[in-house]
């Protein structure tokens, strides 16, 4: 057992090694990346169409990476905002980390990138796990999964700087209770803003981009209870480093709980970590680019 746990923290110290060297490049390069988690169907593909089609209509530079173990739907879906997209096919891993996403993201990622949101793979266990190098942690909810949600997945929305819940034009036929909903995420995460959103009805148009910009212009973001209380500081000499051959020191932040849940690996323990605070090549953004983890 305890092999299994200095394996774990080993991998969760170098995703967090190379998690801090992409928020470092993202950040020299003056981009901002905003990572989204939910479950599969929460609406999360729609909300981020409707962000992405409205940030082109601004004149303002963002691009799209999106993460899914087989198909290429939601990259398609997300192509017609006309804005660089990129598909990434997992091959059954159930989340991004921080190296493969950096790799993904060379000689890609245009260069005048303001925002790039990374849609992850759809699931509240693994990703929640794995800092991105973000500088926004957003946690989407439909009104369909119940008010009890943060309370099912306690690391996924106690980590967030934000949650988002989704189809609310559907919220009277499905009985959503945005009270209980709101009481339970300030249980769990204390703070931290809810806005609601209807990429059908066109409720909260706009909120998350906003909410993005001014992440990405300094506006200090939501710092959870369970970052606050929980991390703590790896040394860079006891980290590993990421491919590019960096190592940092890494904060983590490591709950008591144990999840198992959507798509969990077996064996797998959630460790959540406390996200922030050569030359690219500008995509074609009427094409859709596809890769394999």
């Amino acid at each position: 057992m305890c092999r299994v746990v200095d394996l774990q923290q080993a991998v969760l110290a170098k995703n967090d090694a190379c998690a801090h060297t992409l928020r470092e490049d993202l950040a020299a390069r003056g981009t901002a990346l905003v990572n989204l988690l939910s479950s599969p169907g929460s609406g999360k593909t729609a909300l981020l169409e409707r962000e992405l089609t409205l940030a082109r209509s601004r004149g303002i530079p963002v691009a799209a990476l999106t993460a899914d173990l087989a198909t290429e739907n939601d990259a398609v879906r997300l192509a017609r905002s006309g804005v660089p997209v990129k598909q990434v096919l997992t091959d059954g891993l159930c989340h991004l980390e921080a190296e493969m996403l950096g790799g993904h993201l060379h000689g890609w990622l245009p260069a005048d990138t303001r925002l790039l949101f990374i849609e992850n793979v759809g699931n509240l266990v693994c990703p929640a796990s794995y800092d991105l190098g973000e500088t926004l942690r957003v946690v989407l909810a439909s009104v369909t999964e119940g008010e009890d949600k943060p309370l099912k997945y306690p690391t996924a929305f106690g980590l967030a700087h934000l949650v988002v819940v989704t189809k609310t034009d559907i919220a009277e036929a499905v009985s959503f209770d945005e009270k209980e909903f709101r009481a339970n995420v300030e249980q769990i995460n204390p703070g931290v803003e809810v806005v609601l959103t209807s990429a059908r009805g066109g409720e909260g148009d706009g909120l998350l981009l906003d909410r993005a910009l001014a992440a990405r212009d300094g506006v200090p973001v939501h710092i959870p209870v369970m970052t606050r209380k929980s991390h703590h500081v790896h040394a860079a000499e006891d980290g590993q480093p990421c491919d590019e051959g960096h190592t940092h020191p890494a904060d983590h932040a490591h709950p008591a709980e144990h999840s198992h849940g959507e798509h969990a690996h077996a064996g797998e323990h959630s460790h959540p970590h406390r996200a922030p605070g050569g030359p690219a090549h500008t995509a074609d953004p009427d094409t859709v680019a596809s890769s394999r983890s």
